[in-house]
């Protein structure tokens, strides 16, 4: 489902008419090996497409605007051979319509002592050439990458990638429409917000469909694809025994099954990349969607619970962001605390919907009253996840902007078995202790629900909020309460 060769970024020069056939030519073959040598670099998902040398206003005006317009391309990776006149991008960039990535680097590693001459220099002046394209860039305020290094080194390659991999977010989200089945959690606040000016900002909707528009699709799956599902869960999880074939809790798999099955033809008819319910709007449900939602995030759709849009679209972004890498990405919950004083955790969870994609080994099928909603006991999957660093990603609506909270978190394993908690978790420690990254996130106005990233870096959440113009908050190693306090009034300050 989610598969990033499907995309593809532009490799772009820059040079002008005033160096002759000779060195232009140069100019090209030298950006075909570069371009060539990232669509081959395993560090980069998507193909990286050549684009002849662009000398002259006319010529840059008509390649930017064949790529706001081509399906398939997702940024512009920009790189000046030689000194292109930045006057010659002004028009061109005041239509750009996709994210751009100024690669500063130079065709030739080192300088050649015994041989460099003018014919050398005046081919290769990157070193003042990107400057020249990065003023203009500044000076138009334009939000953009900047990567510096020789192209041949390893790390400009995965820097390349894990821009490239913002970019097909940024480009998946642009147009994605989500599903909101009820309304918001009754009384919630941060859970909600304003789908228009999302739309505005992100480039995707939200509209509610009734319960009863799913439950009409539930109620025309087949037994026969239910029984198929069901030796599937089988296959995957280790079922509890009262939900095995001919058990006396058989029934509810195969009800879980079966709204599975529904979601998921409702969200491949209306092209769905996302959606989210509540437990307050289930009528004509059985039960609360647990393990379909589950193993619906793992398939690439974002989902976030009690009406939560917002979650669920970043759920969705930070899927396709990751498509690909180890570990994975899932709605989370800060749920409850341990306060021991030499050992601070944050145990996250939620009811039932945490993605299988971050587990740590095979997951167990359960089914256990949920206590809430009313309806008959849920089936979900049930399993620790493993130690290591991630981060924690909200989207909170500030009024008059959107605010983008990433924390830095470190998993740790469990002290002790769980043996009768009924849900997925994982335990971490936030950067940069507890205290701090606890009261950093509550000024900061962030949500109970995040993204949980096992996969992904800081460093590419601040890809993404440059690339959609949204504020980011950082909370990691080198969080002081001081200093972001007076960073929160900054931005508010610069955003009024």
């Amino acid at each position: 489902m989610l598969d990033l060769k499907q995309f593809e970024v532009w490799f772009v020069t820059g040079s002008q008419d005033l160096y002759g056939e000779d060195t232009l030519r140069q100019v090209d073959e030298h950006s075909l090996i570069i371009s060539q040598h990232f669509d081959q670099s395993q560090a980069i998902p998507v193909g990286v497409v050549f684009k002849p040398v662009l000398k002259s206003s006319d010529e840059i005006y008509k390649l930017i605007q064949e790529a706001n317009v081509a399906k398939n391309c997702i940024g512009i990776i920009a790189w000046m051979h030689t000194f292109s006149p930045a006057k010659m991008w002004i028009r061109g960039l005041h239509i750009l319509q996709k994210p751009l990535l100024h690669l500063h680097t130079q065709f030739n590693r080192d300088i050649p002592w015994s041989t460099i001459d003018m014919d050398f220099m005046n081919l290769n002046q990157s070193a003042h050439g990107d400057r020249e394209f990065g003023f203009m860039m500044t000076r138009m305020r334009l939000n953009r990458k900047v990567v510096v290094g020789h192209w041949q080194q390893q790390d400009i390659a995965a820097s390349v990638g894990d821009w490239t991999r913002v970019a097909a977010a940024r480009y998946d989200m642009f147009g994605a429409r989500f599903v909101r089945f009820g309304d918001n959690m009754r009384e919630v606040a941060v859970t909600d917000g304003d789908k228009v000016a999302a739309e505005m900002a992100f480039g995707f909707s939200v509209n509610t469909y009734a319960v009863g528009d799913l439950v009409k699709v539930i109620d025309q799956v087949t037994d026969a694809e239910v029984t198929d599902l069901c030796k599937d869960y089988e296959r995957l999880y280790t079922l509890t025994d009262s939900l095995r074939r001919n058990a006396d809790r058989h029934n509810s798999l195969c009800d879980a099954a079966r709204i599975e099955l529904g979601m998921k033809y409702f969200l491949e008819d209306g092209n769905f990349k996302g959606y989210t319910n509540t437990f307050e709007d289930l009528h004509g449900m059985k039960q609360l969607p647990g393990i379909g939602s589950q193993r619906l995030m793992e398939a690439g759709y974002g989902y976030a619970g009690e009406g939560d849009w917002k979650t669920a679209a970043m759920v969705r972004a930070l899927k396709v962001m990751g498509a690909g890498l180890s570990g994975g990405n899932s709605f989370m919950e800060d749920y409850t605390y341990h306060f021991n004083p030499t050992n601070n955790l944050v145990l996250g969870a939620h009811m039932l919907e945490i993605c299988p994609s971050i587990a740590s080994g095979k997951p167990s099928c359960e089914i256990h009253p949920l206590g809430i909603g009313g309806k008959e006991d849920p089936v979900r999957l049930v399993f620790n996840a493993p130690s290591g660093p991630a981060i924690n990603v909200s989207l909170v609506d500030m009024g008059n902007r959107f605010r983008i909270l990433v924390n830095k978190v470190q998993a740790v394993e469990p002290e002790e078995s769980l043996p009768r908690l009924p849900v997925a978790r994982v335990l971490w420690k936030p950067e940069p202790d507890m205290p701090t990254g606890c009261a950093a996130w509550i000024y900061a106005g962030g949500a109970h629900h995040t993204v949980y990233s096992q996969n992904l870096t800081v460093d590419h959440m601040e890809s993404f909020a440059e690339m959609v113009g949204t504020e980011l908050v950082v909370i990691d190693e080198n969080t002081h309460l001081r200093q972001l306090k007076n960073e929160l009034r900054w931005s508010e300050a610069g955003f009024k």
